[in-house]
C-alpha cells in the first residue's frame, strides 16, 4: 500500500553509505524530525549527516494526513488527566513553535499549503461529552477554540470544537524540500543505509554499525520512530499504532475544513487540491499493530464508511501509517539514558507529528548548540512526572505480555500444510521453531516467525501484506526484510516441505 503523496513525488535517489567516514552529530532517521533536526544544526555550524533506512518520504511522516495543527482530536484532556495546565500549556507553546517554523519554511521554499480550521467533532451522543471536556482543556491551555453546535457536512456530527486557521500540506513536498535544504548546507543524506547499532570506539567517538559499515560521531540522535537501541527502555514505554488512510475523487463540493472524530473508531478527514481536482483524503480506523484479526477489514471499513456517506466517492488508493502513543502522553526528546547527552531521543508523537515532530527537532537541536527553548523540559526524556503514568505503562505492558503469550502458546498450527492463497499468510509450528508462510503474487516464502527484536511472534497483515510484530511493532516484508523497527535485522528465511495441492 503506497502513500498518496508518493505518486507524483518529486524526490530524487540518494547514495548509500560510504563506510569510514566520521561526523560531529549523525542523524539516524530522514523523517520529518530528522531532516528538520540536521538542517537546523548545519545552521548553526554542526558537521552534521543523515542516516536513512529506505528513502525520504517512505517513512511514517510521507504517509501521514498532513495536518498541521494545534487542536489534536482529544489530545489536551488526555494530556490534562495526568499533567497539571501548566505542562499541557508548555506542551501547546511546543506545538506552536513547531506549527510557526514548520509554515515559515513552508512560505520560505514554495511547499504548497492551504490555511483551514481544524475541528474535533462528536460522531453520537455519547461523545458530545468528549468535545466539551475538549473545549474546556484547550480554552485552559491558551487556545482559542469555540463551540460549534451544527455542521453543514454529510456525515453525522453531534457538534465540534474548532479552532480556526490552522494548516494542511503534502508530506512528502516537504520532506523533499527539507532534504533538499539539508543538503544545501553541506550536511549529506545517505539513504539505503540500515543504522543496526551504537557502541563506544576506541577513540571516544560513537561509531553506529549499518549494513554497510561504520560511520563514526561524536553525538548520535535517534529519529527513528521508535529508538533503535533498546538501552533506555523506551520500547516499554511507547504502544506503536496502526491507522488507516484512502483518498476519494468526489464530484460535489468538498469541506475546506479539517475534522477529526472525538470517539473510536476515528474518522480524520481533509481535502487536498490535485491538479486534476479536489480529492477527500479519509482516515482512521486505528488499532495496535499486530494486534487484529485482519488489518484489511479495518481499511475496508473506511472505504464501506466514506461510501455511505459520499455515495459519489470513487476509491483512488488506500495506505496506512504507523506511530508511537507514550504512556504518559507527552512526546520524548532528549537523552536515551538519563544524564548522557551523547546518544539523542525522539518519539511518542502520538499521531501529530508535524507540529511534535518539529518541536522535538527544536528541542534536540537547541540541547546540542546550548539554546534549548523554555519549553523543553516538557519533553524531556527522562521527566520525573513520567512516575505519574505508572499505571498506564502497566497496562500497556501487560498487554504486551498477553501478546507475547497468545503467539507461542495460542496462535501456531501444529505443522506445515498446503501454501497459503494468494495475499494470504499464517503462522505454522514445526518443532520448536515457528515458521511464518505467505503467499505474495504467486511466491510462497517462508521465514522465521520469531521478532528478532524480543521474540514475540508476527502476525500476518492483510492490508500491508507484511509480517507485523505485537509486542513491539516491528514489521517486516513477505521475504522477511525489515520495514521499520525497533527491530535492527529481519526475519531468517527458512525452507519447509509442503503436502501437494
Amino acid at each position: 500500500m503506497t502513500s498518496f503523496w508518493m505518486n507524483d513525488a518529486e524526490v530524487p535517489a540518494r547514495l548509500r553509505l560510504t563506510p569510514g567516514l566520521r561526523f560531529d552529530t549523525v542523524v539516524i532517521g530522514g523523517g520529518l524530525t530528522g531532516l528538520v533536526t540536521a538542517l537546523l544544526l548545519a545552521e548553526n555550524g554542526v558537521q552534521v549527516a543523515v542516516l536513512e533506512g529506505r528513502r525520504v518520504g517512505l517513512g511514517t511522516t510521507g504517509a501521514t494526513t498532513g495536518k498541521v495543527s494545534l487542536l489534536q482530536g482529544i489530545r489536551a484532556q488526555e494530556i490534562l488527566r495526568h499533567h497539571s495546565v501548566r505542562t499541557l500549556s508548555r506542551y501547546v507553546e511546543a506545538n506552536r513553535d513547531g506549527q510557526q517554523w514548520l509554515l515559515r519554511f513552508c512560505a520560505e521554499h514554495q511547499v504548497a499549503h492551504q490555511r483551514a480550521a481544524a475541528l474535533t467533532y462528536a460522531q453520537t451522543d455519547r461523545e458530545v461529552r468528549a468535545v466539551h471536556a475538549e473545549y474546556e482543556a484547550t480554552r485552559k491551555a491558551g487556545l482559542p477554540t469555540e463551540l460549534v453546535e451544527n455542521l453543514d457536512v454529510r456525515f453525522p456530527t453531534h457538534g465540534a470544537v474548532r479552532l480556526a486557521d490552522q494548516a494542511q500540506l503534502d508530506p512528502v513536498a516537504l520532506l523533499a524540500a527539507l532534504a533538499a535544504e539539508v543538503e544545501a548546507h553541506a550536511a549529506p543524506i545517505y539513504e539505503s543505509t540500515l543504522a543496526t547499532g551504537v557502541h563506544r570506539g576506541s577513540d571516544g567517538d560513537l561509531v553506529i554499525d549499518t549494513e554497510h559499515g561504520e560511520i563514526a560521531a561524536h553525538t548520535v540522535i535517534l529519529a527513528t520512530g521508535t529508538p533503535i537501541l533498546d538501552r533506555g527502555g523506551f520500547f516499554a514505554r511507547l504502544t506503536p499504532q496502526r491507522s488507516y488512510l484512502a483518498a476519494f475523487r468526489v464530484p460535489e463540493q468538498l469541506p475546506h475544513e479539517m475534522f477529526l472524530s472525538a470517539g473510536a473508531p476515528t474518522k480524520s478527514l481533509r481535502y487536498t487540491p490535485t491538479p486534476d481536482g479536489e480529492v477527500l483524503l479519509v482516515g482512521g480506523n486505528g488499532h495496535a499493530v499486530g494486534r487484529t484479526d485482519s488489518a484489511l477489514a479495518h481499511a475496508d471499513a473506511l472505504v464501506d464508511w466514506t461510501r455511505r456517506w459520499f455515495p459519489d466517492a470513487e476509491p483512488l488508493q488506500s495506505w496506512s501509517a504507523q506511530d508511537y502513543h507514550p504512556v504518559g502522553e507527552l512526546p520524548y526528546a532528549g537523552p536515551l539514558l538519563p544524564g548522557q547527552d551523547r546518544i539523542l531521543i525522539a518519539t511518542g508523537y502520538a499521531k501529530w507529528g508535524l507540529t511534535n515532530g518539529v518541536a522535538a527537532a527544536l528541542a534536540l537541536a537547541g540541547r546540542r548548540t546550548g539554546k534549548p527553548p523554555g519549553w523543553a523540559g516538557v519533553f524531556d526524556s527522562w521527566n520525573p512526572s513520567e512516575l505519574k503514568s505508572w499505571f498506564p505503562a502497566a497496562r500497556a505492558n501487560a498487554a504486551v505480555a498477553q501478546q507475547m503469550s497468545a503467539g507461542w502458546l495460542l496462535r501456531l498450527a501444529s505443522g506445515p500444510g498446503v501454501a497459503p492463497d494468494e495475499g494470504c499468510g499464517r503462522v505454522e509450528r514445526h518443532g520448536l521453531s515457528p515458521t511464518a508462510v505467505c503467499t505474495v503474487d504467486g511466491t510462497t516464502t517462508e521465514v522465521s516467525a520469531v521478532c528478532p527484536h524480543l521474540y514475540g511472534i508476527v502476525r500476518w497483515n492483510d492490508a500491508e501484506k507484511s509480517w507485523d510484530c505485537p509486542l513491539h511493532g516491528s514489521r517486516f516484508a513477505p521475504d522477511g526484510t525489515l520495514l521499520e523497527g525497533p527491530a535492527t535485522e529481519g526475519l531468517s528465511p527458512r525452507v519447509v516441505p509442503r503436502p501437494a495441492h
